[in-house]
């Protein structure tokens, strides 16, 4: 039976970098992998941008309404063939698009490993990784540090180049004068209570 991976790590962390690593692993052996990424995830378009300047194309943007069981059924009806699907920014993911990709691993036998935020800038849980972290089989932090040198466990947004704490759950990053910083416990509560 193949797994349901999740690594999860704050801004900055190399989730998308590591992603495409992970492909370009899969590929160099003559393997073949699908790159999921929601819709939702406006910035790159159907591309996944990595901080470093790496980009790819992905194969499937899926909207909140898909079923992504159905979509890799059909695709392997098809006679096309899938060594492992790959997952970015899965936290914009819905709770039941998280029991498919499951489903997919346990059923179709068809490993999974999905990258994204454990929470959000008000240290509140995405739907998709609040799912991810009760069925996923095997749970990796992706580490990075806060501007002060220690582990950074949090998101910070800035909003025109100033720390923020209240707003809406998702806003894109580099969009709408948005940005995110990785930080730790201690410099969150340092900008939050300024």
């Amino acid at each position: 039976m193949s797994k349901l991976y999740f690594r999860y790590g704050a801004m900055n962390s190399g989730k998308s970098t590591h992603l495409m690593q992970v492909a370009h692993n899969y590929e160099e052996r003559g393997m073949k992998v699908i790159i999921i990424k929601p819709n939702l995830d406006s910035k790159g378009g159907d591309r996944l941008v990595s901080r470093l300047g790496v980009d790819r194309k992905v194969d499937l943007l899926i909207s909140e309404d898909d079923n992504i069981f159905d979509i890799i059924k059909v695709y392997l009806n098809e006679n096309r063939k899938i060594d492992c699907i790959l997952v970015d920014e899965v936290q914009f993911m819905k709770a039941n698009q998280i029991d498919q990709l499951f489903e997919i691993a346990v059923k179709i036998d068809i490993p999974i490993i999905c990258y994204g935020l454990r929470t959000d800038f008000k240290r509140d849980g995405f739907e998709g990784s609040t799912r991810l972290l009760l069925l996923a089989h095997s749970i990796e932090e992706m580490k990075t540090i806060c501007a002060c040198g220690k582990k950074a466990i949090f998101n910070g947004r800035k909003l025109n180049g100033k720390f923020v704490f209240e707003g809406e759950q998702i806003a894109i990053d580099e969009q709408n004068d948005v940005q995110y910083e990785s930080l730790c416990g201690n410099c969150y509560y340092k900008y939050k209570e300024k």
